[in-house]
């Protein structure tokens, strides 16, 4: 957590929790699917450029673009399959002037280089089967549409898993004793006493929690109205809420008790 984090992290009574493509597969895949596939799209597109271009040069040239491609793939397959990926990645950017990014830093740049490899031979693979199946002998003009809409329809679903992950990090605590829960990235403190009612979905190892405020006088209280914990988490703030809301019924409960006369008072 945050130095600045308002929660103790060493209080047994708050749980923190931490949801990103370090901590989490579901994230880690949504995530290099997503970049992994724009990447590729941008690389099959200079790669074939180029190709093209060195095509008017000689076939010598066609062949070094195609085996400096291959040495690329290989050099990312190992690094990734190796058993210290990260050193193995460090060592490889030490001679670059730019800035060694930290362990989880490092651990993307790995997730995105093998995302962009997977994809980049799919969609390249589709684009193959296309021109293949464009000849005469096959299907013939046209043949190739299903194959380049099959690739084409990778970018939509790219930024479709990018918004999932966006919306499934979520790093925070859920302080039991204050009852509340601080979100970070961005900062926000979500008070339990504004909460009327709380429902949860689990998917997997997420739990989506739907919030339903208080409206005291009818005004409105800002505040996000659904957010992604752990399921654990989830049973606590549900456990909480309904706890508070036992309290203030019996609270009301007591109060009317002693409005109403002693006779009418149940034993």
């Amino acid at each position: 957590m945050d130095a600045d984090s308002p929660v103790d992290p060493d209080d047994p009574g708050t749980v923190q929790w931490r949801r990103d493509a370090t901590t989490s597969r579901t994230l880690r895949l949504l995530w290099s699917f997503g970049v992994g596939t724009l990447f590729a799209m941008v690389l099959i597109i200079a790669v074939w450029r180029l190709y093209d271009i060195a095509g008017q040069a000689g076939d010598v040239f066609q062949a070094v673009i195609l085996a400096a491609v291959a040495a690329t793939i290989v050099t990312i397959l190992a690094v990734v399959l190796s058993s210290n990926s990260a050193a193995q990645l460090e060592r490889l950017l030490a001679p670059l002037p730019v800035p060694m990014p930290d362990h989880s830093g490092l651990d993307r740049v790995l997730n995105a280089a093998l995302g962009t490899v997977i994809m980049a031979v799919f969609i390249a693979t589709l684009m193959v089967m296309g021109r293949i199946a464009a000849q005469p002998e096959f299907l013939g003009a046209g043949g190739e549409s299903p194959f380049t809409g099959l690739a084409a329809a990778t970018i939509p679903l790219a930024l479709i898993g990018l918004a999932l992950a966006s919306f499934l990090h979520s790093v925070g605590a859920f302080d039991r004793k204050d009852e509340t829960i601080y979100l970070y990235d961005p900062d926000q403190a979500i008070d339990l006493a504004d909460i009327n009612a709380v429902s949860s979905r689990t998917v997997g190892d997420t739990a989506i929690l739907t919030l339903e405020y208080a409206q005291p006088d009818g005004q409105y209280v800002a505040g996000p109205r659904r957010i992604v914990v752990p399921p654990a988490v989830a049973d606590d703030v549900r456990s909480t809420v309904d706890a508070r809301r036992l309290r203030f019924s019996e609270k009301v409960r007591q109060r009317i008790r002693g409005w109403l006369p002693s006779r009418f008072r149940s034993s």
